[in-house]
């Protein structure tokens, strides 16, 4: 069974940069899709970045070109490096993983195969 834990989350000031890590144990899927979402307090879980199996990346338009998706040639690792960091970034984050569909969040309805615990990042501004 696919288990993710997530860390590297902590608290910095604004124009700051943090690493996320999402460490996967377990078998992972041939087709794996993996991202990383968020969820502010009383706000809904968001899409943050996605990386598909064939290492097509998107991004949401809030984190774009601040926020870098990026995976280890084993694809046991996943990383998100935030840079630019701004308060509105200050969330809980996780990471998911999907088998031959990606995970996803929409309007606050959200699926995957997998969700990590989250790590905690907060902005001070």
């Amino acid at each position: 069974q696919v288990q993710l834990v997530e860390s590297g989350g902590g608290s910095v000031q604004a124009g700051g940069s943090l690493r996320l890590s999402c460490t996967a144990s377990g078998y992972l899927w041939s087709n794996t899709c993996m991202g990383w979402f968020r969820q502010a307090p009383g706000k809904n879980r968001v899409t943050i970045s996605i990386v598909a199996n064939d290492g097509t990346t998107t991004y949401a338009d809030s984190v774009k070109g601040r926020f870098t998706i990026s995976q280890d040639a084993a694809k046991s690792t996943l990383y998100l490096e935030m840079n630019s960091l701004k308060p509105e970034d200050t969330a809980m984050y996780y990471c998911a993983a999907g088998a031959g569909r990606c995970p996803y969040c929409i309007s606050g309805n959200c699926g995957a195969n997998v969700w990590g615990r989250g790590t905690q990042v907060t902005v001070s501004s």
